[in-house]
């Protein structure tokens, strides 16, 4: 078994190593954190998508159909109650209204749903929490080991203060 970088589980890795890893770890953490980003703003979208046609559809059916459906359910309610024609068409253009405005909230429901996705901005404030953190980290001091103890094969690495 071996290490993501190539190295036997267990053995000594140098802080070349080390410090390797960690960058790999670091880059493939940003990268996922920008998938999910992308994803989360994808589904949002859909859903505004989903928002916008169901608005569309409640008004081209309110624009187009009224006046095919008007006539058709009028002259059924007269032919059906003998009432008024004038009444016929008003009971008519109400059931067109009446199904426009199911569509709207319909509309509504998932404009909501598009409007309380808040996940890319979710993964963007967990990245400069994350960022934060690693800025402010201080290596753990190690003692200095004497000149005769130390290891052969290691390279001295310079380290930051900040």
């Amino acid at each position: 078994m071996s290490a993501p970088d190539g190295s036997p589980v267990g053995a000594e890795r140098s802080i070349g190593q080390l410090f390797a890893s960690a960058t790999a770890d670091m880059s493939a953490l940003v990268h996922d954190e920008i998938a999910l980003a992308k994803a989360q703003l994808k589904r949002d979208v859909k859903r505004g998508a989903t928002s916008g046609g169901a608005f569309l559809a409640a008004g081209v059916l309110l624009l187009f159909s009224l006046p095919m459906l008007n006539f058709a359910l009028a002259y059924g309610i007269r032919t059906w109650s003998d009432w008024n024609l004038a009444i016929c068409f008003l009971l008519s253009f109400a059931a067109n209204v009446l199904i426009a405005l199911f569509l709207a909230l319909i509309g509504i429901v998932f404009a909501k749903k598009a409007k309380k996705g808040r996940g890319p901005q979710k993964v963007a404030a967990s990245m400069k929490e994350t960022a934060g953190v690693l800025q402010n980290a201080k290596p753990h001091p190690r003692p200095e080991l004497p000149e005769d103890r130390v290891p052969q094969g290691i390279e001295a690495v310079a380290r930051s203060s900040s």
